[in-house]
């Protein structure tokens, strides 16, 4: 679809929110000024272009499920918006012809005149986001417009919960309940900042690690004492983090494992004081793990802290008025919406009640956005094997079996792939988005095919720090630099005087020949100036990512280059993430993620090579 058909769609689907909410919305960033002021005569005629095809006139056409196609990139063309031409004559335009010369000329053009008219319309342009915070990020190319359903979880996915609110009262709870065990918990306090989703706690040392990609250990903690580079190395040399060896490693793999690990890690200090008897736990940090999450189990199935939470939403939600309208776009745009939640249905109908009703337009309510609710799905084995299906028949939630679901009903239990077969829509047809890097996102991929959004809110955080650490890593990657180049002269000599000493030739004859004294000197100056390299370096990798995390450093990082375990996980299992699904309010239901290039090792070297090859053919010339 090109530029300009891509602009009239998007103009046309804010004409669609005008429809919806009675006039356009103040706070709304898609708000429309006047329909003619300040426009030029292409953008009117391009206007009225849309408004007759609003009212009928058959200028567009949607490829059809059963007629699609793949293209250069092999997506499905289903959803695709295609223009027919044999209407155009009644504006004035004959078709291919009006866009004759080079395409690359005219690309740049009519992307141009696009932008304008999308400026004059009050529209934000996509790309402003796109670059920002609020962004969402591509690993594998997806076709949005061939997407024919897409599915929610609801907790720190629809609903963006206060973590230090939420996590600190369920940490709360599981501290009254290790009380009521016979733990030591007198002084303690939730501590946020003590952990960051994509940690891994090693549950036989009492160690929370953070690894690179390859499951290499760069930093780690003891308790709430982190722990030297020094004394990583000799804990863990090369052993690497296998999250398939459930029984000694845990991935923090969402935000609500953050009030269990502050809790489980400041039990390691009572552990390591003796303050923990053999009668209350087994004398191990595994056993102690095991303690930890049995009292945070108990703070969520005896229902406590979710009555907490449903008689105060206000205190543990922080409202997104966009979120609603993004859902709505996507379901006008003929996307069948789906809820997939493990919560009950008492607390998921308050909360989303909370969540969605009062940013809806027309007195609709959340149920209205959903052609298929399930609660306490269950989740992972949602997406593994099926489970009784029960339908909820009153607001009270009372339930009946059924072995059918249909469209516009509430249910509990069943499976991915009864809702697969109810919908007549099947494996990549549908996107999955939740926060769970396991639960959601790898198991819906694994088991279903089905394409998968990772939801991160840690990353609006992450993005500004990483943009106010440029000056911090610029300086740092310079003096690395600087320190490989004294590094290469230096192994360079350092290997003409093994030579000589072993009575071998140097490289050269000239090497071979050089004063004693002036290759010791010269190595001598070389290793000074790499040891005060190292001084400057050190702390300044140290304190790389404390904007982010004092301890940890950034997310989605593991040393100044390397990803971290957690970003492996998301390049691997999500075709796409971003921070809060909101978000896709700037892209539209029509878009068409594309994954970027993904650099290799030798990628800088052979581009620096091209240019060095470029510049000696100038030279030449």
């Amino acid at each position: 679809m090109s530029v300009t058909a891509e602009v009239l769609a998007k103009f046309w689907l804010a004409q669609q929110r005008d429809t919806r909410c009675g006039a356009p919305m103040s706070n709304s960033p898609f708000l429309v000024r006047p329909m003619f002021a300040n426009t030029t005569k292409r953008t009117r005629r391009m206007m009225m272009m849309v408004r007759r095809c609003s009212v009928g006139e058959q200028i567009f056409s949607v490829t059809p499920s059963t007629n699609h196609e793949f293209d250069y990139l092999g997506q499905s063309t289903k959803g695709d918006l295609n223009l027919n031409f044999d209407h155009l004559d009644a504006f004035g335009m004959d078709g291919p012809a009006t866009l004759q010369g080079p395409i690359e000329e005219i690309a740049w053009k009519e992307a141009e005149e696009a932008g304008d008219l999308l400026n004059d319309l009050g529209i934000s342009s996509p790309s402003s986001v796109r670059n920002s915070s609020r962004g969402i990020f591509c690993s594998r190319t997806l076709n949005l417009r061939s997407i024919s359903a897409i599915g929610y979880d609801m907790d720190y996915t629809l609903i963006h919960y206060n973590v230090k609110a939420w996590e600190g009262r369920a940490y709360d709870y599981c501290l009254e309940n290790l009380r009521s065990m016979g733990f030591p918990v007198d002084g303690l306090a939730f501590d946020p900042d003590l952990v960051i989703r994509g940690l891994v706690i090693d549950k036989e040392k009492g160690n929370l690690v953070k690894a690179d990609r390859s499951g290499y250990v760069k930093r780690a903690m003891h308790g709430t004492r982190m722990l030297s580079t020094q004394d990583v190395s000799e804990m863990y040399g090369r052993e690497l983090v296998d999250l398939r060896k459930e029984n000694r490693w845990e991935f923090l793999n969402t935000l609500f494992s953050v009030s269990e690990a502050v809790a489980y890690m400041q039990m390691v200090v009572k552990y390591d004081e003796g303050a923990i008897s053999a009668e209350i736990c087994p004398p191990d940090y595994r056993g102690l793990y095991k303690a930890v999450g049995k009292a945070l189990f108990r703070a969520h199935v005896e229902g406590q802290l979710k009555s907490e939470i449903m008689s105060k939403p206000e205190l543990f939600v922080e409202p997104d008025p966009e979120l609603p309208l993004a859902l709505l776009d996507q379901k006008e745009a003929g996307k069948k919406l789906l809820l997939i939640t493990n919560s009950d249905y008492h607390y998921t109908d308050k909360m989303m009640k909370h969540s969605f009703n009062r940013f809806l337009p027309n007195d609709m309510g959340w149920r209205d956005l959903f052609d298929m609710v399930i609660v306490s799905a269950r989740k992972p084995e949602f997406f593994q094997m099926s489970h009784p299906l029960y339908e909820v028949v009153t607001g009270e939630g009372l339930m009946r079996p059924c072995f059918k679901a249909r469209k516009g009903g509430v249910y509990s239990g069943g499976s991915a792939q009864m809702v697969e077969n109810s919908l007549d829509i099947h494996g990549d047809e549908i996107l999955y988005v939740g926060d769970h890097i396991y639960t959601d996102v790898s198991q819906s991929k694994v088991h279903q095919l089905w394409r998968t959004a990772l939801i991160c809110q840690e990353l609006e955080e992450e993005y500004s720090a990483l943009i106010h650490s440029r000056g911090h890593r610029a300086t740092l990657i310079e003096l690395i630099n600087q320190k490989e180049v004294v590094g290469d002269h230096f192994n360079q000599l350092r290997l003409a005087l093994q030579r000589r000493n072993t009575g071998r030739p140097a490289q050269t004859l000239a090497a071979t020949n050089m004063d004693d004294q002036e290759l010791t000197e010269s190595m001598k100056k070389l290793l000074i100036v790499m040891q005060r390299l190292d001084e400057k370096i050190a702390p300044m990798l140290e304190a790389d990512g404390e904007l982010f995390n004092k301890r940890w450093g950034f997310l989605s990082r593991a040393g100044l280059w390397d990803k971290s375990h957690l970003m492996r996980q998301v390049e691997k299992y999500a075709d796409i993430y971003t921070s809060r699904v909101s978000n896709f309010l700037h892209y539209t239901p029509f878009m068409y993620f594309r994954s970027q290039e993904q650099t290799l090792a030798h990628d800088s070297h052979s581009y620096y090579q091209a240019r060095i090859n470029g510049s000696a053919a100038d030279n030449q010339c």
